[in-house]
């Protein structure tokens, strides 16, 4: 069966409730706004649809502050704007211009909710300056009215969203940690029998990591769900930490199971099997406690194995073990804390995320121009309708500027919209014409509006039928004193079609970076923080690498996607550069109390290396520093007392195997680059 005919001929409870409570939420915003006889009704719909996109009682709170925010702001920057070039349009939209440029920018590097509250001060600022220009003496009234207008939305759908089939964002972490750690355990089960699939050892990898930072983003609206919101946050930070450094745990683990396993004793080899076994086992198992019981039992046989008489890769290896199943028992304790936070208190600080300027300049540059391009086309034309067009162009290109694929997405909308021309003109302009009275009006708008958030509740349908249900709400605008001419409502449509026609275009003439630049510019950010492992205090070092490094991996695995089977790389750069990262935060949390001055810098020397090294590996350059600044810092332990011989060997192991790490990652990109035999299949991964 089609996604279509399942979405509406056997749609599922969470659905049919989703779409019933926004559509509740529209109609009860809509006769407030009515009984309060504000300028332009329609928007209090709009406000509480895009609110109940995701109906997290939380997340629709913390959107609607972002919202009301973003709308009071955006008040401020139209009425500046306006105070100074009231009699000058041309400069006023030129000001305008740079403001959803600036607003753009921002959107581009916050997240979440934040970046929507940016979006809602480019677009409310717009409106207030687009509308002001034909009556520049009520432009604190239009001001008034569009908060007025955005605030009663996001009041109605908090309402509904709190009281009708309350969703918790609670439930929702919960399953999104589900999905982080079974997809953890699994990769853990494949590295651990050093696996050569490589698209499922990718697979396991990005289906761990986009739930992972979803959860870190979605987990702040669990402070507006009550005292046990801050717990649920701490936690979400402890998973995230912790399945990053299992993950380069694993890593570093596979490559001395696969380049060194013949040293390795047969005793170590079952063991690392029956710890792939017991991951498998913890992901397919229903419940926290008996993954926990599997694995406390695997973590005192490991910690029984005797490690004396091994050889110092054998004892790195036992390490690399007990590191993994110390991880994954972190992993399980955070994963509980999310659905109980007063069992255990974690902590845990927030993270950093990867922010890419020149990105989200490009990003602004695209909103100017598309908007800019309407801007004069109204100036030219003197069109009515023309705000619709710009208040489309303003949204969508800052909208969809941080999506994967935005010309495709732009498309689902424009597609939804075009569906939405015929629904509206039925419903909005001859079923409505008949009608008198709100019971009346209700009974005649709510079937497209219903039929429309249905569908969004696919989140594949999502592009279609949510640009349907707005695209009905901007041709019919229901207010208390409609026009139902024929004329204005295809003015409307041709304002809605020129509005996403053009943020297509500015998508199209500006897709973003090619691939090559992208990769550049994300080694370079990896390159940067571990060069910055050395200076800050250890918890901050590691909260900034851990957050940018989760984006980075997904980053370059998405880019991976798209390459050749025979030339994907970037996945196995990303996983060099966090084993590269956790093995420095390791050397710092020995070294780093220790008093001697000669270790410290020797210590900074080797990260020093380490980052250029990495830079080099990914041009195909030979890590040539590594080994000299890892002999000097190895060097500088043994003058340690407090280190013992153990210790300083498995120092020297450590600098060995990055260095080997290192040189296998150069000869990838050699080999890439047509100037040597490529490495083995399994050494990708």
């Amino acid at each position: 069966m089609s996604l279509w005919l399942q979405a509406y001929l056997t749609p599922s409870s969470d659905a049919v409730k989703f779409a019933a409570k926004a559509t509740l939420a529209m109609l009860l915003a809509l006769y407030a706004a009515l009984w309060c006889d504000l300028e332009r009704p329609y928007w209090a719909l709009i406000s509480a649809a895009f609110l109940q996109v995701r109906p997290m009682s939380g997340m629709v709170v913390e959107k609607g502050l972002s919202q009301i925010s973003g709308t009071l702001v955006g008040c401020g920057a139209g009425i500046a704007i306006m105070s100074l070039f009231a009699q000058a349009p041309i400069p006023a939209l030129a000001a305008l211009t740079l403001w959803i440029m600036f607003c753009t920018y921002g959107s581009s590097l916050l997240r979440n909710n934040a970046s929507y509250g940016c979006i809602m001060g480019a677009v409310t600022a717009m409106l207030i300056v687009v509308i002001g220009a034909g009556q520049p003496d009520g432009i604190f009234s239009i001001a008034v009215a569009r908060l007025s207008e955005l605030s009663l939305g996001a009041l109605c759908a908090t309402l509904v969203s709190a009281l009708l089939w309350p969703i918790k964002v609670g439930d929702h972490l919960g399953r999104q940690a589900d999905d982080v750690v079974n997809q953890a355990f699994r990769h853990a089960a494949l590295r651990l029998t050093d696996s050569d699939d490589l698209d499922e050892l990718q697979g396991t990898l990005t289906h761990s990591l986009e739930p992972l930072t979803q959860l870190e983003t979605d987990s702040q609206a669990a402070r507006y769900e009550g005292p046990e919101g801050p717990g649920r946050i701490r936690a979400s930070h402890v998973l995230t930490r912790r399945t990053l450094r299992l993950l380069a745990t694993l890593h570093a683990l596979q490559q001395i199971l696969h380049h060194y396993g013949e040293r390795i004793s047969p005793t170590i080899h079952r063991l690392a099997e029956e710890l792939a076994d017991g991951f498998r086992e913890s992901a397919e198992v229903s419940g926290i406690a008996p993954a926990q019981r599997r694995l406390h039992a695997l973590r005192h046989r490991v910690k029984d194995c005797p490690d004396d008489d091994g050889t110092p890769l054998e004892q790195r290896c036992l390490l690399g073990l007990r590191e993994a199943l110390g991880h994954a028992v972190v992993m399980l304790d955070a994963r509980d804390a999310i659905s109980h936070p007063g069992r255990m208190r974690l902590r845990g600080a927030a993270l950093a995320w990867h922010r890419d300027h020149l990105v989200a300049g490009l990003n602004a540059v695209r909103a100017g121009l598309v908007f800019s391009l309407l801007a004069a086309f109204w100036l030219a034309t003197s069109w009515d309708n023309g705000q619709v067009a710009m208040l489309l162009g303003t949204l969508f290109s800052a909208f969809f500027a941080t999506r994967d694929n935005p010309v495709m997405v732009c498309m689902m909308f424009a597609k939804g919209m075009l569906a939405a021309i015929p629904s509206a003109f039925l419903f909005g302009h001859v079923l409505l014409a008949q009608a008198s009275g709100f019971p009346m009006l209700a009974m005649i708008l709510m079937p497209p509006l219903f039929l429309g958030l249905l569908g969004a509740a696919n989140p594949r349908l999502m592009g279609y039928c949510l640009a349907f249900t707005i695209g009905n709400i901007l041709l019919t605008m229901p207010d208390n004193g409609m026009d139902f001419s024929f004329d204005s409502f295809i003015n409307r449509a041709i304002a809605v079609m020129i509005g996403m026609s053009a943020v297509v275009t500015g998508f199209r003439l500006l897709p973003g970076f090619g691939s090559r630049l992208r990769k550049r510019r994300l080694v370079g950010a990896i390159v940067g923080d571990l060069r910055r492992l050395t200076s800050p205090p250890i918890h901050e070092a590691e909260a900034r690498f851990v957050g940018g490094m989760a984006d980075r991996l997904l980053h370059l695995a998405r880019h991976d996607d798209v390459l050749p089977e025979d030339q994907r790389h970037l996945f196995t750069l990303g996983l060099t550069g966090l084993d590269i990262g956790y093995a420095c935060l390791q050397m710092r949390r020995r070294l780093d109390d220790l008093p001697d001055e000669a270790l410290h810098r020797a210590k900074r020397d080797f990260f020093d290396a380490l980052a250029q090294a990495y830079a080099d590996s990914a041009r195909g350059r030979s890590p040539d520093a590594v080994a000299p600044a890892g002999e000097a810092l190895v060097e500088a332990a043994r003058h340690q007392p407090a280190l013992s011989e153990r210790q300083r060997a498995q120092l020297a192991g450590l600098a060995q195997r990055l260095e080997l790490s290192l040189e296998r990652q150069a000869q990838r990109a050699r080999a890439l680059q047509g100037l040597s035999p490529p490495p083995a299949q399994a050494e990708v991964a």
